[in-house]
Parts: structure tokens; C-alpha cells; sequence
């Protein structure tokens, strides 16, 4: 089965590469992406990790539960030999992630995560308005959350987990083996392949042609590229410079990150450049936001209305309200009517704020100065250990596979 760039022609494709946020990226980028590259990449449409899912068939899907994660919290905590006595797969899937490949460099990395760092709230102001609630319009990536019942499960426990995970994969030197992060990336890897198997043995109606297999290894570049590419591209709306290590930095932490989820890091971009062509490839093959793409931004927007963290109604009826300002801020305005933004009064105002705050806040502390830098990076990274901490506080338990 081959993936084809099905919506190369459709308006939605169009209007973003031509006069919305892709236009943005192409200028930025100096990319000139063509169609003609597409099988490039479009077979990854229908390739997966194969090696997490060996992994997870002979764990989860053959032991009781609680003997599955034993195992797995196990191996995650502690390094596994070769002579290891345990399920064959799984030893295999943990001699990969141990192998740390030549081409990493710890430096590189570092100096991507303390750009995520410094970024502070305005990075998790760009994940949750630019990043997430984006990605809700391309909606064949969001159909492994409506096949695996996750949209019932609620919008506080889906970022509650996104940020758990993106704040621990981004601290300096947090992707050593068996570190925190480390064992976050091993839980990911194998949810993913717990939902794709439970999707392809349940879900008669998944439609192959048009979505690829589901959590495909194209689907999974697209995604982390969100975490570089399409988040440095917010952080510049909000007036955030970029400094060239930096941005190498970012690609190259994603990259490592990427292959610790088991994704070929051949296919993961190492710039910009790289990334839009693969994105432009990509996008080609998305349709539009449907319903449950509006049902996802609904409950990503009603999660502030339902999470505790903030204690009066009013406060938390205001960070909805400041929410969608960064909704209609950063996203095309397509997008937003697609996904059902509600429009509200004077919606630039608060982001226009920020992005004052930013320019007067790098002019207080110089990106070249490093002790400046540095107190930067500490002030951010504190920011946004408090909001995880209260996301980890006020959201329930981890539910079971």
C-alpha cells in the first residue's frame, strides 16, 4: 500500500502553504519543498516500530498487567545485559535504547534544552495554543485518539501527560539512560505500540488507504516535529530571538529523542530547512479538521474550566478566555474557524503583551551574555517546574494500558 499526497491540491493545503503559518515556515526556512520528493518519505506512512510492538506483544499483551510493568519498570531503572535472562523482544528493545549512537552529541542537546528552558511559560503557552491545538487540524494524525477511546478520557489527563513528558525530556543531560526522562520515553514508546496493536486487532473501520497504519513512523516525525520546528515558529511570533546554536540544538535534541522512541534517525531532520520539506511532503496527505478535530479543541479549551489547579470559577473562566487570544493569535484563521474557536473581544491584546515582555525581557538579559543567559534559563526552567508540579498535584493517577 502506498501513501499518496492526496491533498497537495485542496484549499486547506494551499491557503497554509501560500498565505498562512506554512508561508511563514517557507520564508523562515528558505526552503523550496516540491512534490516530487514525496516518495522520499511517504513510505513511512505505513512503517512502524516494529520493535516496540515485539516488545509489547509479549509483554502486555501476554502477562497480567502488573507482571508487565514490573518487568519494564525493571529494565527501565537499571541497565540490561546481553545475557539477560527476560523476554527476548523486550531485551532487544533496551540494548537499542542503551546504545547511545555516534552521531550524538551531548552538547548539541544541552544547548537545545536550555532554549526549552529559558523559553519559560511562553514555551508551554506555545505548546498547548500553537503546537497541540494545531496539530487538531490535521485530522488523520488524531484518529488513533478517537480508536482507542481516548478523547472519553479527558483533556486534563492528555496534557497532564504531554507536559509530564516534554518537560522532563528537555532539562540538560535529562536523556541519560535510565534518568527520569529516560523512563518516560520507554512508557511512551511502548504506549504507542500497545494503541497501534489494539487498533489493528479491534478496529475493522481504521481506513488504511487514507490515514496509513496507525501511530506510523511519517505520523511520529510529523509530531516531534511539532516539538521543534513548529515551536521555535511560535516562540518567534511571541517575540522570542533564536540564537543559530539553539536552533541546531532543538533538531538535535528531537533527533535523539526521536530515535529513543524508535523512530530511524535518518528520517529526522537536523535543521529547518530539512524539517519544512518533510513537514510541506506531509501535510500533503492530511485532510482537514473534522469533527472530532473540534470535539479535541473543545476539550482542550474546557480544560480550563475543568482542571483545579486555579480555585474560583472566574480564575479559571479568565485562562480560558487568555487561551483563545493565543488561539487566534498564532493559528491560521481557517484553522480556527475548522476547529470552532469561539471568537471573543480584543483577542491580539494579550498576546501582543507578551511579546512586549519578551523583547524587554532579552533586552534585560542578553542572549550573548553568558551569566545573563544563564539566570534566564534558571528563571524558565523554574517556571515551568511549577506548572508540572501543579498539573502532577491536582490531575488523577496514571490509568492501566
Amino acid at each position: 500500500m502506498k501513501a499518496q499526497p492526496q491533498f497537495y491540491q485542496s484549499p486547506h493545503f494551499q491557503s497554509f502553504w501560500t498565505t498562512g503559518n506554512g508561508r511563514d515556515l517557507l520564508e523562515w526556512s528558505g526552503a523550496k519543498p516540491g512534490i516530487a520528493k514525496f516518495d522520499r518519505y511517504s513510505h513511512l506512512y505505513h512503517e512502524v516500530d516494529a520493535l516496540g510492538d515485539a516488545a509489547v506483544q509479549e509483554t502486555y499483551l501476554k502477562l497480567p498487567y502488573h507482571e508487565a510493568s514490573a518487568l519494564v519498570e525493571k529494565y527501565s531503572a537499571s541497565p540490561v545485559s546481553a545475557d539477560e535472562v527476560a523476554p527476548e523482544n523486550l531485551k532487544k528493545l533496551f540494548l537499542q535504547m542503551q546504545e547511545v549512537p555516534e552521531w550524538f552529541n551531548a552538547a548539541l542537546a544541552n544547548a537545545g534544552a536550555r532554549f526549552c528552558m529559558r523559553t519559560g511559560t511562553n514555551g508551554l503557552i506555545i505548546l498547548r495554543d500553537f503546537t497541540l491545538m494545531g496539530g487538531y487540524d490535521f485530522a488523520f494524525l488524531n484518529k488513533p485518539l478517537v480508536f482507542t477511546g481516548a478523547l472519553k478520557r479527558g483533556a486534563v489527563k492528555r496534557l497532564k501527560d504531554t507536559l509530564e513528558f516534554w518537560v522532563n525530556v528537555t532539562r540538560e543531560n535529562a536523556l541519560r539512560t535510565n534518568s527520569q526522562a529516560y523512563r518516560l520515553i520507554v512508557r511512551t514508546r511502548l504506549l504507542h505500540s500497545y494503541a497501534r496493536l489494539k487498533i489493528r486487532q479491534k478496529s475493522e473501520n481504521w481506513d488504511y488507504a487514507n490515514w496509513g497504519t496507525p501511530i506510523n513512523m511519517w505520523d511520529m516525525v510529523a509530531t516531534y516535529t511539532g516539538f521543534s520546528l513548529v515551536f521555535m515558529q511560535g516562540l518567534r511570533k511571541l517575540g522570542i530571538r533564536i540564537s543559530e546554536e539553539e536552533e541546531k540544538g532543538v533538531f538535535h535534541l528531537w533527533k535523539y529523542i526521536g530515535y529513543l522512541l524508535g523512530i530511524p534517525a535518518k528520517y529526522m531532520p537536523d535543521n529547518k530547512e530539512e524539517a519544512v520539506e518533510q513537514f510541506y511532503l506531509w501535510t500533503a496527505t492530511q485532510g482537514a479538521g473534522d469533527k472530532d478535530s473540534a470535539y479535541l479543541a473543545k476539550a482542550l479549551l474546557d480544560e480550563n474550566l475543568e482542571s483545579t489547579i486555579l480555585k474560583y470559577h472566574f480564575q479559571r473562566k479568565n485562562l480560558r478566555y487568555l487561551h483563545i487570544c493565543c488561539n487566534w493569535y498564532l493559528l491560521d484563521e481557517n484553522i480556527n474557524e475548522r476547529l470552532q474557536i469561539p471568537k471573543v473581544p480584543l483577542p491580539h491584546v494579550f498576546p501582543s503583551v507578551i511579546k512586549s515582555a519578551n523583547v524587554l525581557t532579552q533586552k534585560i538579559f542578553p542572549l550573548h551574555k553568558p551569566e545573563r543567559y544563564r539566570k534566564l534559563v534558571d528563571m524558565g526552567h523554574k517556571q515551568q517546574m511549577k506548572v508540572l508540579e501543579d498539573y502532577l498535584t491536582h490531575t488523577p493517577k496514571d490509568f492501566h494500558y
